[in-house]
């Protein structure tokens, strides 16, 4: 089957789109590939469809367990089998999965990168057919990159264990920096790169310096038609600006990593069936959700970084219609994001300590705990040891970047269950346990290939079946176990910590000085490009953001809110630049008053014209005038 034969039947596609082919048929030669696309490019089918293509089973390793679940879940509706291995899962159940990769018609396995550094893992790839290696977020290898993590330094190992199957490493965001840092940590044997341009010609992108965000928010709602995302920065607020807007007329609901998952699904499944018009959320939300009709999406508090922001910012509009990427903005955002940065990088004390106290926490020796899941609540933890939620927080996850322990918030881990016992056992268990025989029936009429997988299970829905109570259903699952028929994994809607290796003494635990301040600078240099860029009110956004990306001969865009203004002048960009391109290597030279300077401007273009390009650069902070010496001069700030 040819690449467009297997786009078609499985994707409903006629076609690719540009790069997509490229990137394709550069696996397909076996050549190391990194592939830049911004969000919503199609990163997935380049991998996908190769994966399909070539014999054997693709790996892809990714850290959202979320994004692993959706597109395990779209590919099966797809009828391509694949499966994932995440946090929360038994060691049978994964087991059973490898095992299934190995012996099976498995086509892809999703793992995450802390996972690959388990003997386990590795000795069970040794066994299989990997035809591609799929690295998803491959910024997160830079120590350059805004979302660094440690274990992705390890990935390149795996090379020894898959056959030299290429390596495709997929990203949304990444400067030139990091593109050099991916290549080599994960050593490419050449530098192999495909970048689709960042620019998103559809997108409008503006900053409002507004100091009442929630009236300007209900302007933004109302004048604007379709759905919309609102991001903010906690969860309290998520709540409190939905709340804002349903009193206004602006249909809308909450989303936050704090919800229970039957919540999450629920809000997210409205806002998705659009029954629910806005989504006011944490940054929690949008990953792995492909709505192509987003019409805006506004920040009311200012993101860490332009990766983050150009991510999030770019769900908006995926249909390639007009749409809109607005940030509100005041002097107060500035004093919250340094803030914010030094809560992100807890003292090294304080985060071994918090280690140290988990252990103690959850009765864990030294030396145990390895692999091993265990129902954590932060806030209780918090509150026995009167520790910072948000200080503690980012202590974890900086714990987990480090690999010593992988936390899953509460993930819907639906009910799980898978016959241990083969068909002929199973009919003598039924003959000698009669009261069991309607239940093992109604389960495997309801369900397929329980003997070879783990299989989710509706409790509800089977006890309506079998007349009798969810509760006596699970007492009866719960014997079947007890009598080693069944393997039953009952729903967990805890927040988990998984220890990846064994509980070791507080001061045995290693944290780079080194690594950690590095990355906190780098966290502060992107901080201030995003500041730069939401006070910036002379160049164009577009072009803003595509330099930081390493794009440097972008164009103006026209439609942001600087390109707007400029064009208030009745100006033409190319008479703009020429006239801005005259005044300001003159003004560096001497301040001058205006008739001065207009006799030095040697140029066509009329009169009337260069004196609204000088107005528009004083009124944009360019120029300033001196009253003093009663000239106009360059802004040196």
């Amino acid at each position: 089957m040819n690449l467009q034969q297997i786009l078609k039947q499985y994707w409903g596609y006629s076609s690719f789109r540009p790069l997509q082919e490229d990137i394709i048929r550069s696996v397909l030669e076996n050549r190391d590939t990194l592939a830049l696309m911004p969000t919503g490019g199609g990163k997935s089918l380049c991998f996908q469809v190769p994966g399909l293509a070539k014999e054997g089973i693709c790996i892809v390793i990714t850290p959202l367990i979320a994004l692993m679940k959706d597109q395990v879940a779209n590919l099966y509706k797809r009828g391509i089998n694949a499966f994932a291995v995440y946090s929360g899962m038994s060691s049978r159940e994964i087991d059973i999965i490898l095992d299934n990769c190995i012996y099976g018609s498995v086509k892809f396995l999703y793992v995450s990168p802390e996972r690959l550094t388990t003997d386990l893992m590795r000795k069970r790839l040794q066994k299989m057919n990997v035809s591609l290696v799929a690295i998803d977020e491959a910024h997160c290898i830079s120590q350059w990159g805004y979302d660094f993590r440690p274990p992705y330094l390890r990935i390149s190992e795996i090379r020894q264990f898959t056959n030299n199957a290429p390596f495709l490493a997929l990203t949304a965001t990444a400067t030139r920096q990091v593109i050099h840092d991916i290549c080599e940590k994960l050593d490419f044997k050449e530098q192999n790169v495909f970048i689709k341009s960042f620019e998103r010609k559809n997108l409008v992108y503006a900053v409002v310096n507004e100091e009442d965000k929630l009236k300007r928010l209900k302007i933004i709602c109302n004048k604007i038609n379709g759905t919309g995302i609102i991001y903010v920065r906690n969860r309290r607020k998520t709540r409190e600006i939905s709340d804002f807007l349903n009193k206004n007329g602006i249909s809308s609901d909450y989303y936050h990593a704090g919800l229970d998952n039957i919540t999450r699904e629920k809000k997210q499944i409205g806002w998705m069936s659009e029954k629910i018009r806005v989504i006011v959320c944490t940054n929690a939300f949008g990953m792995g959700i492909d709505k192509p009709n987003v019409r805006f999406v506004t920040h009311m508090d200012m993101p860490d970084c332009p990766e983050a922001y150009f991510q999030e910012a770019g769900r908006a509009g995926r249909d390639m219609k007009k749409s809109y990427a607005l940030l509100l903005f005041n002097k107060s955002d500035i004093v919250d994001a340094k803030k914010f940065i030094e809560l992100s990088y807890p003292p090294l004390k304080f985060i071994r300590q918090v280690y140290n106290t988990i252990g103690n926490y959850l009765q864990i020796p030294i030396g145990g705990g390895s692999n091993t899941n265990y129902n954590f609540e932060l806030p209780d933890f918090c509150e026995n040891y009167h520790f910072n939620p948000l200080l503690t927080f980012n202590a974890i996850r900086f714990l987990e970047k480090e690999g010593y322990i992988a936390i899953s918030e509460a993930l819907k881990n639906p009910s799980r269950i898978i016959f241990l016992i083969n068909k002929e056992e199973l009919y003598r268990f039924q003959v000698a346990n009669p009261n069991y025989d309607h239940v093992i029936k109604t389960l495997l009429r309801s369900y397929t290939g329980l003997f070879t997988a783990y299989c989710k299970i509706d409790e509800n829905e089977i006890a309506k079946r079998l007349n009798i109570s969810k509760d006596k259903f699970i007492l009866l699952l719960k014997k079947l176990k007890q009598y080693n028929i069944i393997d039953y994994q009952p729903q967990n809607q805890k927040p988990q910590i998984t220890f990846l290796t064994g509980r070791i003494n507080e001061k045995d635990l290693t944290i780079a000085k080194e690594n950690y301040h590095i990355l906190k600078k780098n966290a502060q240099q992107r901080m201030n490009a995003m500041i730069d860029y939401a006070k910036t009110n002379n160049k164009c956004r577009n072009i803003v953001l595509l330099k930081y990306f390493g794009e440097k001969n972008a164009g103006k865009c026209g439609k942001c809110d600087v390109c707007l203004e400029r064009n208030k002048t009745e100006v033409s960009n190319q008479e703009f630049d020429e006239v801005a391109g005259l005044i300001i290597p003159i003004l560096k030279e001497n301040p001058l008053n205006i008739e001065q300077l207009l006799s030095e401007i040697k140029t066509n273009i009329p009169e009337k014209k260069i004196l609204k390009v000088i107005q528009w650069l004083r009124d944009h902070g360019k120029i300033v005038f001196d009253p003093l010496q009663n000239k106009l001069k360059l802004n040196e700030k």
